[in-house]
């Protein structure tokens, strides 16, 4: 059964722009776009030589993606599009290899994406102080296969079958940042074949 209030489930408060910092790296997907601006917006406003120092990664939705002019007329010193969040985490790596301290990183788009974002950051040794995020758009979640190590992804339904073994996972709320995915155990151990009523409950 599906567990609330589980304390590893991460808990995302909205962005703000960090002034102290001296760099500024911003990473985004799709709906993601709002929450940057946001910030790029505080920044023009509080600090505005910080503009020079922000560098924007960004995934835009499959449609062209709101967001894509206002970040090319941010006036901030890079803005980087993608094609799919593996050619971005790329990048970020990349990046991060090369970032100096003072460095700021602000993430912005649905769980799944930030979760992938937050285990190379944590790679990194990046700390809490260092790092704000931003929950927005599609729910679905990441699942990781306690049994064969496979990862489910985009999952919005309670019960899943799994990509790697085909048995059929109980979606847990149990987050484990090192996976960046849910938990998903076997939902018919007991009883094979026997499933629990299948339910759309991440949208």
């Amino acid at each position: 059964m599906l567990v609330t209030g589980i304390k590893s489930k991460p808990v995302y408060a909205p962005l703000q722009a960090d002034t102290r910092g001296r760099y500024h790296l911003m990473l985004g997907m799709g709906v993601g776009a709002a929450p940057l601006l946001r910030v790029i917006a505080e920044m023009r406003s509080a600090a505005a030589q910080s503009l020079k120092q922000t560098r924007v990664l960004y995934v835009p939705d499959t449609g062209g993606g709101a967001g894509i002019d206002e970040f090319r007329a941010a006036a901030v010193a890079d803005v980087r599009l993608f094609d799919g969040t593996p050619a971005l985490l790329e990048k970020f790596r990349a990046t991060l290899s090369e970032s100096l301290m003072g460095t700021r990183l602000y993430v912005a788009g649905p769980e799944s994406f930030i979760g992938l974002v937050m285990k190379i950051a944590l790679e990194f040794n990046l700390n809490k102080d260092e790092i704000r995020a931003e929950e927005c758009g599609t729910l679905a979640r990441r699942i990781y296969c306690i049994h064969c190590r496979a990862t489910t992804e985009q999952v919005r339904t309670n019960i899943v079958r799994c990509v790697g073994c085909a048995r059929w996972l109980l979606v847990r709320d149990h987050y484990s940042r090192r996976l960046a995915a849910y938990m998903g155990v076997m939902v018919d151990a007991e009883a094979p074949g026997e499933l629990p009523p299948v339910k759309e409950v991440f949208l």
